[in-house]
């Protein structure tokens, strides 16, 4: 981890309602910054004397959870287990045994047979939903109501329970009534629904964690280590976490650098783009600093390691990333908030009803009774329970429709609150196509035809990136190709060919004319017999809808950045080309994940990447948004894929989805709660006919999901 976060790994987190009291429990302890993200069962804190995190250990303990590791105590780190798997395995086990009791009970509304309407026949179908909801949802709510802050999980127990008691009491105290008590279907409902809300959650972050195991694989697990003795040296394959600072190592051809390294001997052209995110390899030579990681095209040498495995490059990476996974807000925290009141006010109107009714009204005991059980069903969170899960259903599908991946209900949250994007320039508002821009004649007797008939012929024996774009913008000289009688390619330098004349043609880097011309500024030259006769300036070709997607943004109030690993001039080229004011040039990852921490405090942040190098500024920002085809790390550290990566324009559309998902949960949540402001009184004066609640209850969720399914026709764009 870094310096200043403290990491507790947890056993026995099951749901955000878990995580929620162990989040509480903490702040409530002095801890500050806390972020408990259930799907990784990670705690992470800010960091604090080492009595605090062992009171924080304790804290857990006392909740029911099992801290298995902690970052301030040496350990070998292991592979979890997949806790998160058996988890989701569990609870659709409990959602298919409780759903294939419930829809009976529910039958009993719509058919006539005689054995749905027996109430020992339906106490006996509640059954087994009620075991199932008292074990799952009743440790949460347990544990919520000992940090002192009752969650969703408490609101369930008890509908549930209440529902079941109102109708054994019913069974008991009025046989002569006895269908107008029963709602044993309402508490087995109240479970089935939940646990189905609880699925989906658990589905939409079952991936999330994967990243971390991608970025890992990056990191050789071993090196060719070279020991010396005396005047001879032999080379031997050792751990690279037993490899030391000042150690000399072995590195070839094809190799990923093991860790950050100085180099001794050797030249290198090296695939940087994980740490830069920039597709042309880069040209390594003596005392060069190289990252691990890293992947070596051409080259061998011997390099000197600078950084062990725990403080490379790549772990500081991964601890970014890990850290940034546990910062996300979950959307049910609006319910959560509603139910930190609504479940102990209920249950004070449900006890004054009991007491005025048989003390103060002298009404009946059994009446009273069945009045203040009536207050907690009238009141049971079912609507609550579907306010969330049916708008996050209706609009990740929705989403989905148009090409955007949306990982979970807290995403669309977080979105449709962003503030500020952040862009990546290649690949993201670029094509990753590279076009010619300029080309100078320094030889006056040739022209730009020539120059481009040498380009096509020497390029396109060439595997280089540029190389290959230049090929397929002149393929028309295709026809024209020179015939080459010898032709040799020096990795990071250039190509060199000779015609059947014996002149030599040399298209490459500054690195081939840079003992005679001193202007570097140009990535291509081009030579004919050694003398140079032209330079070669290219673009990234931006993408044709980028202008138009921050002009929309902008209108939005929307503030949008260019962030980029490339050089000033080219990002300043590419910001002014799609109208993006704020540039910000030359970031490496950890500079890019510490702008976006930066600019979160004045509001919510997107970044929009695709590269390894992005994958940090993806996972801290409050939404991580990457393309298709983005590399591994950058799909997975992100929360959005939009699949269409030639269009930006569907991004926008991924954030209007959002704000209208958003808008639809807060509408159910506040009509689900409306429902129980106006039912409650009712039921607590005894003026809410059993038969007329349940209508009612029924009502309420209607509303909701036929709220909810109007994100199927709203208008996007």
């Amino acid at each position: 981890m870094t310096e200043n976060k403290i990491l507790l790994n947890v056993e026995g987190m099951d749901c955000a309602n878990c995580a929620l009291s162990i989040t509480r429990s903490l702040e409530k302890s002095g801890l500050n910054d806390v972020n408990v993200n259930f799907a990784t069962g990670e705690v992470v804190f800010e960091t604090v004397e080492k009595p605090a995190i062992d009171q924080a250990v304790t804290a857990i303990s006392k909740l029911g959870y099992l801290v298995v590791e902690r970052s301030d105590v040496k350990s070998t780190e292991t592979e979890r287990s997949g806790g998160n798997s058996k988890t989701y395995k569990k609870t659709l086990l409990e959602f298919v045994i409780s759903l294939v009791f419930t829809l009976p009970l529910l039958a009993h509304m719509f058919l006539p047979f005689e054995l749905l309407h027996s109430p020992t026949f339906q106490l006996i179908l509640a059954l087994p939903p009620l075991y199932i909801g008292l074990t799952h949802f009743g440790k949460s709510g347990y544990y919520s109501i000992k940090s002192g802050v009752p969650n969703m999980d408490v609101l369930v127990v008890i509908g549930s329970t209440a529902a079941f008691v109102y109708s054994v009491a019913g069974m008991i105290l009025r046989t002569d009534q006895v269908h107008n008590f029963l709602f044993f279907e309402t508490g087995a409902t109240i479970v089935t629904l939940v646990l189905m809300g609880n699925l989906i959650e658990q589905r939409s972050i079952k991936q999330t964690t994967t990243a971390i195991k991608d970025l890992s694989a990056l990191q050789p697990d071993m090196a060719k280590k070279i020991i010396q003795s005396g005047n001879n040296e032999r080379i031997e394959n050792c751990k690279s976490e037993d490899i030391l600072i000042g150690d000399l190592l072995q590195i070839n051809n094809g190799d990923r650098v093991p860790l950050d390294a100085l180099i001794l001997e050797g030249t290198f052209l090296i695939d940087e783009s994980m740490i830069t995110g920039e597709s042309v390899p880069v040209l390594k030579i003596s005392n060069a600093k190289i990252t691990g990681g890293t992947l070596i095209l051409d080259g061998s040498g011997r390099v000197k390691v600078t950084h062990t495995k725990v403080d490379s490059t790549l772990a500081k990476i991964i601890s970014l990333v890990k850290i940034a996974q546990n910062n996300k807000p979950d959307i049910q925290k609006l319910g959560d908030k509603i139910s930190a009141i609504f479940v102990p006010v209920v249950l004070i109107i449900s006890a004054v009803t009991f007491i005025l009714s048989f003390w103060i009204f002298k009404i009946g005991l059994s009446q009273a009774f069945l009045s203040s059980i009536a207050v907690l069903v009238i009141s049971c969170p079912c609507a609550m329970g579907l306010a969330t899960p049916t708008a996050v259903i209706v609009g990740i599908g929705r989403a989905a429709k148009n090409g955007i991946l949306i990982k979970g209900g807290s995403t669309l949250e977080e979105l449709a609150k962003v503030k500020t994007i952040i862009f990546d320039k290649t690949g993201t508002l670029t094509t990753g196509n590279f076009k010619i821009k300029n080309i100078r004649l320094i030889d006056k007797s040739t022209n730009e035809d020539e120059i481009k008939k040498i380009l096509y012929s020497v390029e396109v024996h060439s595997s280089h990136p540029i190389a290959k774009s230049i090929v397929t913008e002149l393929s028309s000289f295709s026809n024209q190709q020179l015939k080459w009688e010898t032709i040799k390619e020096d990795k990071g330098i250039g190509i060199n060919a000779t015609d059947n004349d014996g002149n030599i043609y040399s298209v490459g880097s500054f690195q081939m004319v840079k003992h005679f011309y001193s202007d570097h500024n140009h990535p291509i030259y081009v030579l004919k017999n050694n003398r140079l006769i032209a330079t070669v300036d290219i673009n990234d070709e931006v993408k044709t809808d980028a202008k138009l997607l921050i002009e929309k943004l902008n209108a939005k109030g929307i503030r949008t950045l260019l962030v980029s690993g490339d050089r000033k001039e080219r990002c300043e080229e590419v910001a002014a080309l799609c109208g993006i004011k704020e540039v910000h040039y030359e970031k490496l990852p950890n500079e890019k994940a510490l702008l976006v921490t930066q600019l979160m405090k004045s509001g919510k942040v997107a970044m929009l990447g695709d590269g390894i190098n992005d994958a940090p500024a993806l996972a801290n920002a409050s939404v991580g948004i990457s393309i298709s085809e983005s590399s591994e790390i950058a799909i997975q550290s992100s929360q959005v894929i939009l699949l269409d990566r030639h269009h930006l324009n569907i991004l926008l559309k991924a954030i209007t989805i959002s704000q209208l998902t958003y808008k639809t949960i807060k509408q159910n949540l506040f009509w689900a709660f409306f429902y129980n402001v106006v039912a409650i009184p009712f039921a607590a004066f005894g003026f809410l006919n059993p038969m007329i609640g349940a209508l009612s209850m029924a009502f309420s969720d209607v509303i909701v999901i036929g709220n909810s399914l109007r994100l199927k026709a709203r208008k996007i764009l």
